[in-house]
């Protein structure tokens, strides 16, 4: 695991005290009345906290011959043999003795300056994988040169390459012991320049610390970053300070507001396009206007509250106050869309140009936050409704407001209107409205 762990960095001081650990664990275990471990492989050198390798699985001969009385390499899956020398994969059960053990320790050396598993590097050989049973089979065969993983200078220093090949040879009587391979490990530590046990252990520890924290710096910065995302995605959702109350974990309280301007647009022969459109261009249609729309809104002191199919519903003057500003704000907003959507293109429908109906009102009106799974902050009162009544009884390209909107307009004394007179508004009985024209520089006695 620590060897396919990527985001961990193995240094070579590191890699020799992985090395040197376990010669010593086996050049013990020789001495012992053990003999040999018989079964040494890297999923039998565990790693503890304080980063020394401790040899395990190893006494469990009698067992096995037990587990394999039925013959044969049954009691044996093919991946778990690629650690067995050739000499005993020739036997009928694979055994073991203290130059398969060697053996097996190149192999393991091999996955340590690799950091790959046994015999994953081939490409000498075949182009191909190759599956266990195919490599065991080279193994067996006993060839010149013998079928062995391909490692290559540039893998790992010359004299650990060196002694890796040395200890996998094909003849177990070429093969080091564990005792000669204890002397030449010393040797090499030595001139990587650490002697002593203690040294090596705080380096490796060290190493490790340093390690951890580049990888909390890591993971960190990606958090906050995964965490600026999340933010900005609720922040289109919700109003920011409404948003902020919710991370908080605070309840947030419905509000009146006295007087807000809230704006509906929408899509004059939208039915007809969507006759003649399948059901993706259109969902392209509606997200390329939208994005278009929001790319302009944000210039401005609003607030988009929904997209409802070719229906857009923006207000200001709240969630946060604004004066009478908000008046001002949707009416330079909705002359703005206006002039833009006659540079809207439709993808699938280039020769048809998108025609804008909008309606404006200014009143009081309530907002608070709805639900809990999918929080949205909704408008509620009968200016909600008004401003929905002036798109919907407006005419193509022109911006239909009421006359509380435009006694607030008159106050600013720069936009022009036309009045279009009194009309019945469903709901509402007779209103007297007006069309928004233009906003005019303001006077300069200059």
């Amino acid at each position: 695991d620590l060897l396919e762990n990527e985001s961990l960095k193995l240094d070579w001081t590191f890699r020799y005290s992985i090395i040197n650990d376990i010669v010593e664990g086996m050049s013990f275990l020789h001495c012992g009345f053990i003999g040999y471990h018989g079964r040494l492989k890297s999923t039998a050198c565990l790693i503890d906290a304080r980063f020394v390798v401790k040899i395990s699985n190893f006494g469990l001969r009698e067992l096995r011959k037990q587990r394999s009385t039925q013959g044969a390499q049954c009691a044996f899956s093919p991946g778990s043999l690629l650690w067995t020398a050739p000499e005993h994969l020739r036997e009928e059960t694979p055994g073991g003795s203290a130059k398969g053990d060697v053996y097996s320790f190149a192999i393991i050396l091999q996955e340590i300056l690799t950091r790959s598993g046994p015999f994953e590097n081939l490409e000498k050989y075949s182009k191909h994988f190759l599956p266990p049973e195919e490599i065991l089979f080279r193994v067996k065969l006993g060839s010149k040169p013998p079928f062995r993983p391909d490692v290559t200078p540039s893998d790992c220093p010359r004299e650990l390459l060196s002694l890796m090949k040395l200890c996998w040879n094909e003849s177990p009587v070429l093969r080091p012991s564990f005792a000669i391979l204890k002397q030449l490990m010393r040797k090499y530590t030595r001139q990587m320049g650490s002697t002593n046990l203690l040294d090596n252990l705080l380096q490796r520890m060290e190493q490790y610390a340093n390690n951890l924290e580049q990888l909390v710096e890591e993971k960190t910065a990606a958090l906050v970053e995964e965490k600026r995302k999340s933010d900005e995605l609720l922040y289109e959702v919700l109003p920011r300070y409404v948003a902020e109350q919710l991370k908080r974990g605070e309840y947030v309280q419905p509000e009146a507001f006295e007087c807000a301007t809230i704006c509906f647009s929408d899509i004059v022969g939208f039915t007809a396009i969507c006759a003649n459109s399948t059901p993706i261009e259109v969902v392209d249609l509606l997200n390329d206007l939208y994005s278009y729309f929001d790319a302009i809104i944000i210039n401005y002191d609003v607030f988009k509250v929904e997209t409802i199919g070719d229906a857009y519903m923006v207000v200001s003057g709240l969630p946060v106050r604004n004066g009478n500003e908000h008046a001002r704000e949707i009416a330079r907003m909705t002359l703005s869309l206006l002039t833009a959507i006659a540079g809207f293109r439709i993808r699938h429908q280039p020769g048809n140009k998108l025609r804008l109906r909008i309606g404006v009102h200014s009143g009081p009106c309530a907002a608070g936050v709805v639900g809990l799974k999918r929080p949205r902050y909704c408008l509620f009162g009968d200016s909600v409704n008004t401003a929905s009544r002036m798109e919907s009884c407006g005419e193509a390209m022109k911006i239909h407001i009421t006359r509380e909107t435009k006694r607030l307009l008159d106050t600013f004394g720069t936009f022009r209107q036309r009045l279009r007179g009194d009309i019945y508004v469903k709901g509402k009985g007779m209103m007297r409205t007006y069309f928004l024209e233009a906003e005019d520089p303001p006077f300069s006695p200059d």
